[in-house]
């Protein structure tokens, strides 16, 4: 009961307690928190993100609110330690055009055959589709978009790093995210991807690379 689920009772407890009554958390130990899902408002995330430590501006702060929204529709609430994870992806997210998109993907994992991934790109304007087998689905996925790039005469980056991080006390269906670090003749960068699944996330990552080379 101690729980704000909707956007504007959080808002009125910004604006000088509006919603205030007598029962108060404090009197049982408790303390009042603000649920994040597909009924959230801004005030609801700027609460949040105060017991975090954090403070995003206006235009920033909507971004995150839509993908909470978004993400609430898929999964019934969205952690506070989620937070962090989705802000590094929205505004990510937000700084590349995207010339290059993976447009769909069929992963395949049988017990006593080897994973494999048809794969659809588009590079600017232009679509391409492959089959590659790999030591896992993602490895197949980034075989098949190697054959790809080979259509094209162009080289991928070296994956030289791949971390996959999960909110603590998550349970099976928390959101992860997957971290790359890539590495060109030219230089080092990162890339995040964000998702439930986590070769989605990788492939979420892989696809912000391929608009970033």
């Amino acid at each position: 009961m101690f729980t704000q689920t909707a956007g504007i009772h959080a808002d009125g407890d910004n604006k000088n307690n509006l919603y205030f009554n007598d029962l108060l958390p404090e009197r049982f130990g408790r303390k009042r928190s603000y649920a994040l899902g597909k009924t959230s408002g801004k005030a609801n995330i700027e609460k949040n993100l105060q017991e975090l430590g954090l403070k995003l501006n206006d235009a920033d702060l909507k971004k995150v609110t839509q993908r909470v929204i978004e993400l609430g529709d898929k999964k019934e609430t969205v952690t506070k330690e989620d937070l962090p994870y989705i802000i590094s992806d929205v505004l990510d997210s937000s700084l590349y055009e995207e010339k290059v998109s993976v447009e769909s993907y069929v992963l395949t994992n049988a017990m006593g055959l080897r994973p494999s991934a048809t794969i659809s790109v588009v590079i600017e304007g232009e679509k391409f589709e492959e089959n590659a087998q790999g030591d896992g689905q993602f490895d197949a996925f980034m075989n098949a978009l190697i054959k790809v790039y080979g259509k094209k005469e162009r080289s991928l980056p070296k994956l030289i790093d791949y971390a996959v991080r999960i909110a603590p006390g998550s349970n099976s269906d928390a959101l992860c995210e997957t971290i790359i670090t890539w590495e060109t003749a030219q230089k080092v960068f990162i890339t995040r991807g964000l998702d439930s699944d986590q070769t989605v996330c990788a492939i979420k990552a892989t696809q912000k690379m391929l608009n970033i080379i």
